[in-house]
């Protein structure tokens, strides 16, 4: 029996996902106003995919997920879009394949618009009609975060494309500089040690890969004040740091030289200016150091004399602060010095020296939904965070994200770590 109190936290629950909806949907088309339509098309790399793609494909998962198994006359818009904008559910279907998405000439940008207007239009009837249904608001919340996930892509896989043009184009010349200012010294804190919890807790929504909440075990350590900075990286550079194989792991020594690397992605050759979606501009030397692999953080907490904390030490100190920082509201698009911030939010996703791994006891969701993240969890490294293109709503301190090693493009930093007090 549903008490009073129930109902009434499910209605009011009901409501504000009904305003959600449409305001996070409306930022998605809002990301890219500045873009013209052969900026939507274009895929620079096979870990890229273009912004029309993006915009379909969250689209996508609604009608997919939510419309077709609930909304009893809900009528497709195309069925050729479910295998054109289907990613990874290989048991919803067969899909386009990943590195020709940016073959995808057609459906147009307009064809694509007027898509997600008829989805949202069936998603808000259906929210009015079946709103209460607890598997509807879970499907619901869950692909409202799934779109702020593929904003972040949107802007990162955007910022790798405008990359490639010699030119070098803005995506929003008009975005402002961040405040700068010269950070405290980086100070090693001590973290807390013995057994303690990780994972998600209480209400609020997470995805099943923070999931389910456990001990662990910390050991005596320490964990910086604050992110390295674009300074500390370049004096890394000027010591030799991509020429010293005693500071790499294999795989990363391999990799360096391999692709000749000698600098972090974006930088120009005399490590003065970098590409941002704001266009070419100077390198500030207090801005916490983005766009590294897992390979260049780690060689660099060697040479610092340090190493990457866990998701365990970083989780539970992380957990002490307040989810506040530089993000995508914040209208910059870029990383900010830390100016006394501790910084675990936002600027940068902070790489850790974990696998992403299952968490003891976990459980994919059940169908289809259950491939969002379990079956990712091999050969990648878990990240943590978020960053200054991520939404501020959709962070929390047991949000977990991964990479693999070698990746570059999205604004991946370094926080250090010590063994001991």
């Amino acid at each position: 029996m549903v008490t009073g109190q129930e109902a009434a936290r499910s209605g009011a629950f009901v409501d504000k996902l009904r305003a959600r909806y449409p305001a996070v949907r409306a930022d998605s088309v809002a990301l890219c106003g500045t873009l013209e339509p052969e900026d939507f098309v274009v895929q620079s790399m096979p870990d890229v995919s273009p912004a029309k793609w993006h915009l379909a494909h969250v689209t996508w998962f609604f009608e997919s997920f939510v419309l077709k198994p609930f909304a009893q006359d809900y009528s497709v818009f195309d069925e050729q879009f479910h295998f054109l904008f289907n990613s990874y559910y290989y048991s919803a279907g067969e899909m386009h394949r990943r590195p020709a998405r940016g073959l995808l000439t057609r459906p147009t940008v307009g064809e694509v618009m007027c898509y997600r207007r008829h989805v949202d239009e069936a998603m808000a009837a259906l929210l009015d009609d079946c709103g209460d249904d607890s598997e509807v608001r879970m499907r619901v919340e869950l692909g409202l975060n799934h779109e702020r996930q593929h904003q972040e892509l949107l802007l990162t896989d955007i910022k790798h494309v405008l990359f490639q043009n010699p030119t070098r184009p803005a995506m929003n010349p008009s975005l402002e500089l961040p405040p700068s200012a010269a950070p405290a010294d980086m100070q090693f804190l001590a973290g807390p040690e013995g057994i303690g919890e990780i994972g998600a807790a209480g209400d609020g929504f997470a995805f099943d890969n923070e999931t389910p909440r456990h001990r662990v075990l910390l050991h005596r350590h320490t964990i910086g004040s604050r992110l390295v900075t674009n300074g500390e990286y370049r004096a890394f550079i000027e010591d030799g740091g991509y020429t010293n194989s005693l500071l790499w792991l294999s795989d990363g020594w391999a990799t360096v030289n391999e692709r000749s690397w000698n600098r972090p992605l974006y930088w120009s050759e005399d490590l003065a200016s970098e590409f941002t979606l704001g266009g070419e501009r100077d390198i500030d030397p207090h801005a916490p150091v983005v766009h590294l692999s897992l390979y260049e953080a780690d060689a660099f907490a060697r040479w610092a004399g340090a190493r990457l904390p866990t998701e365990q030490e970083w989780e539970m100190a992380a957990s002490a602060h307040t989810v506040e920082g530089n993000f995508v509201e914040r209208g910059f698009w870029q990383p900010q010095s830390a100016d006394g911030r501790n910084q675990f939010f936002g600027d940068a996703w902070e790489w850790t020296s974990s696998a992403y791994a299952p968490y003891p006891g976990f459980k994919p969701l059940e169908g289809s939904l259950g491939e969002y993240n379990g079956k990712f969890m091999c050969n990648q490294v878990s990240v943590r965070g978020g960053s200054c293109v991520s939404a501020a709503d959709h962070v929390r301190a047991s949000y977990r994200s991964f990479f693999y090693p070698d990746a570059r493009w999205q604004f991946l930093g370094i926080r250090l770590a010590r063994d001991g007090a």
